[in-house]
């Protein structure tokens, strides 16, 4: 794991790292195993912290709310690069 300067580090911190230095992101979401590459922090429109991310060895990027996080880990040893979609345009 990444060794972050504070013992007591807060969610959107460790997610900031995270995003900053490319790790994938292991934590539980409703008692759910997650692996994602995280890709952005946010708040949603009710004012939540959210982190958008795409799901390990997928292609799906989905919404996850801080509230419902626990146990938070950044895999050093995997990092990702970041996939951006290219839409061909047909005329």
């Amino acid at each position: 794991m990444v060794k972050l300067k504070n013992y007591e580090n807060t969610k959107s911190e460790i997610f900031i790292t995270a995003v900053r230095e490319r790790h994938e992101v292991k934590f539980l979401y409703n008692l759910r195993t997650i692996i994602i590459h995280p890709y952005y922090i946010s708040k949603d429109k009710y004012g939540q912290k959210v982190v958008y991310g795409k799901l390990s060895n997928s292609q799906v990027i989905d919404k996850f709310k801080f509230k419902y996080m626990a146990n938070i880990k950044i895999l050093d040893d995997k990092k990702f690069s970041p996939i951006i979609p290219i839409i061909s345009m047909v005329s």
